[in-house]
């Protein structure tokens, strides 16, 4: 076993948390089993979680909010080489529209209340607004740096990760006027997970090798911790009971797993080369974790933390970012180097089709989605 996978990632500031050490009490497989749900103490403001053992207890198919009534079902996806976003009918497995962006587009991110959609146009410093119930294009703001977009549990601030300075953006979640700059001790934040009860969030720094925590209530980091090896981590996902963060490490070929309340690594789970998105399927049962260099998906049985099965794209590919139809029938993923949207069948892993998109497509969004509120990227929901 390599030191990467073998070894401990260190808390680097502000260690008020657990330091190094192996798998902490209570989390064990047999402790797992049996553990009583936690009590949870609520960001204030924050919608009740339904099910305290399944923070998405509220993203199945039946429950689509009144919010998305009449919106069209549509694929969005953000060309980072084209400054466009091509526009994806389901139904017909093709390309129906393909609009201009800003420069460098990198996510389309659902708001808050499932009411907007927005193309983060990382290079031109502009969100590109687009009208779910069109699927068409309406204006731009100006935002500085936003590589990815986030919102706060409580609805009260969108999170603009601004990779390039180094910064957490907490801006009004609708006009985006700025109410707090937030840096970050590491380099390539670029992804985050909040924790089950709203009140911290968990970001990944993908060039420094690091993950950092932050308070959300007060908005202050709480501590940072190194990847075990360096590595390159990517995306990080909540488990559904909120007590392990998953996080995609595209050069340990891997996925950590993150003991979020203690900020401590607990394992490591082998994926394939290049691990970078990670989605929680629709049963609750999977996570799937896409590994962008192999041209493959990965799932993770969730109860055993365990690679239970592998899906290779045939002929090779590049799968990086993406999102489950609303029945979880259909994993869609961007093929990040072959310029090409995935629809990949989630029952057998069959590819059902290869669709012809702008240059390097990243994080694309398929909306309408089930769930209450949107915690942003390419629509996490809870």
């Amino acid at each position: 076993m390599s030191n990467r996978r073998a070894g401990l990632g260190c808390i680097l500031l502000l260690a008020a948390t657990a330091g190094c050490g192996g798998e902490p009490k209570g989390v064990a497989s047999a402790d797992r089993e049996t553990a009583a749900p936690r009590k949870l103490d609520l960001l204030p403001g924050m919608p009740p979680v339904v099910d305290p053992g399944n923070m998405y207890s509220e993203t199945t198919a039946d429950k689509m909010s009144p919010a998305v009534k009449g919106q069209k079902e549509l694929i969005y996806v953000p060309n980072a080489g084209g400054n466009s976003v091509s526009v994806i009918d389901p139904a017909k497995m093709r390309v129906v529209d393909t609009f201009r962006v800003g420069k460098e587009p990198q996510h389309v991110v659902p708001s808050y209340d499932l009411k907007t959609l927005y193309a983060t146009n990382d290079l031109s410093d502009t969100l590109s607004v687009i009208d779910p119930y069109t699927g068409k294009f309406v204006k731009t703001l100006k935002v500085d740096d936003p590589y990815n977009m986030y919102f706060t549990p409580d609805g009260k601030f969108a999170i603009v990760v601004a990779e390039r300075k180094k910064r957490l953006d907490f801006r009004d979640p609708h006009t985006f006027e700025l109410k707090q700059s937030l840096p970050v001790p590491c380099r390539g934040v670029d992804h985050i997970d909040f924790s089950i009860d709203g009140r911290y969030l968990i970001a990944t720094c993908e060039f420094s090798g690091q993950l950092v925590k932050v308070d959300v209530a007060n908005r202050k980091v709480l501590g940072a911790l190194s990847t075990p090896g360096g590595g390159m981590p990517q995306d990080v996902k909540a488990s559904p009971d909120g007590k392990v963060f998953y996080v995609a490490d595209m050069d340990a070929n891997g996925v950590h797993l993150i003991d979020g309340d203690a900020f401590r690594v607990i394992g490591f789970i082998p994926t394939g080369k290049g691990a970078h998105g990670l989605y929680v399927s629709k049963d609750f049962k999977y996570m799937y974790v896409t590994n962008r260099g192999e041209g493959s998906v990965s799932l993770i049985d969730l109860a055993s933390r365990k690679e239970v099965k592998k899906w290779q794209i045939p002929g090779g590919g590049s799968p990086d970012m993406g999102n489950l139809s609303a029945d979880g029938k259909i994993f869609w993923v961007s093929g990040r180097y072959h310029h090409v949207v995935y629809a990949i069948d989630t029952t057998d892993g069959k590819l059902l089709a290869k669709i012809k998109v702008g240059r390097n497509p990243h994080g694309l969004c398929v909306w309408p989605q089930p769930g209450r509120y949107s915690t942003g990227h390419t629509g996490i929901m809870r």
